[in-house]
């Protein structure tokens, strides 16, 4: 797993080989970024990575210089091998949690500007997802929910929804909070 771009551009974090998570790909995240990049200022962002797996988008964004990044995985072992990569890049930025992502965002009293959630493509609550998000009101005015799935997930009526980014087999649908306050 490599990191894509900023200051930690081409440091790799190597996952152990039993692990059951599904990075996204350098190919889909440098794509993602780029959209990020030009709608976003980095240095002003707090983000949230649901369902982290290997913390590859956590990484990234840190990367970038966010001013936060919240790591929320509920597997042990995932969780375990994000806060030694955290301690072995000398990362500050990222607060690795190890929480049910839907737990989390349930007790969650902060807001943020991007919500990334990558779950599995098979969680059966995956259609449940944006409607969780903003229901729980952790967007700020203007922030974006992004949600990683496979093809066989649609969200194209949702209310929120502004685009869907297709890479391979890595799907990327965007929602946007259009509430002013």
């Amino acid at each position: 797993m490599r990191i894509v771009s900023g200051k930690y551009k081409g440091r790799v974090i190597h996952p152990p080989k039993n692990f059951k998570a599904r990075p996204t790909t350098d190919f889909a995240k440098e794509n993602l970024f780029n959209i990020l990049n030009n709608n976003f200022d980095f240095s002003e962002l707090k983000v949230l990575d649901l369902f982290s797996g290997t913390g590859s988008i956590s990484f990234e964004f840190a990367s970038r210089e966010c001013i936060s990044v919240t790591s929320i995985e509920s597997n042990f072992r995932h969780h375990a091998f994000i806060k030694k990569a955290i301690e072995e890049l000398g990362v500050e930025t990222i607060k690795a949690i190890k929480s049910d992502a839907f737990r989390y965002v349930k007790s969650c009293k902060e807001k943020f500007d991007i919500v990334f959630a990558d779950p599995p493509y098979a969680l059966k609550e995956i259609d449940t997802i944006p409607d969780y998000i903003f229901d729980q009101e952790i967007l700020n005015p203007g922030a974006w929910l992004i949600v990683e799935h496979g093809d066989k997930t649609i969200f194209g009526r949702h209310p929120a929804f502004i685009e869907l980014r297709k890479y391979g087999g890595v799907n990327f649908s965007i929602f946007e909070n259009s509430k002013t306050s």
